[in-house]
């Protein structure tokens, strides 16, 4: 029997999305910038954006997982790395697309922590194991999660080769 999966549709994205905005707005939160973590959490970045009203989007590439259920030891912060100025004293909401193991939005957390007015996070799914406890989460569950910009492979190789011709 195959493992059930969660499946998130780009429709249901959207209707995932705008309700993680509106319960940042009922919670009273107006962050200054988001702080988005590629790549799963450029698409919550953007759709919180607008959602929100926040144009300012800022980006961290963070490198944790390397396959299907595949990861380093510790994530890493790939360059360019956020100006620390550009997030002083300012509120900020964290995004990304899972808290899994919570590794990754804990070390962009603890980034922001010493220079921001506040940080929170907000993701589309939260899994038990998460050792970040985001403020904002859409479901949580324990389930392998197929995401719509993920499920397909590639459309070219990394050589450049064309897959799908």
């Amino acid at each position: 029997m195959a493992e059930e999966r969660e499946n998130l549709t780009w429709e249901l994205f959207g209707s995932a999305s705008r309700e993680l905005a509106e319960a940042v707005a009922e919670d009273g939160f107006a962050p200054d910038l988001i702080l988005s973590i590629a790549r799963g959490g450029l698409f919550v970045a953007g759709a919180l954006g607008y959602a929100l009203d926040v144009k300012n989007l800022h980006v961290m590439n963070v490198e944790f997982y390397t396959g299907v259920d595949q990861r380093l030891d510790l994530p890493v912060m790939l360059p360019p790395v956020p100006n620390v100025v550009d997030l002083t004293h300012k509120k900020v909401l964290v995004t990304d697309d899972v808290a899994d193991t919570g590794a990754t939005l804990k070390l962009v957390r603890d980034f922001c922590a010493d220079h921001v007015a506040d940080v929170r996070c907000a993701v589309v799914y939260e899994k038990p194991a998460s050792t970040v406890k985001c403020e904002y989460v859409w479901k949580r569950t324990d389930r392998w999660i197929n995401f719509p910009w993920s499920v397909l492979p590639p459309v070219v190789e990394r050589a450049g080769q064309v897959l799908d011709a």
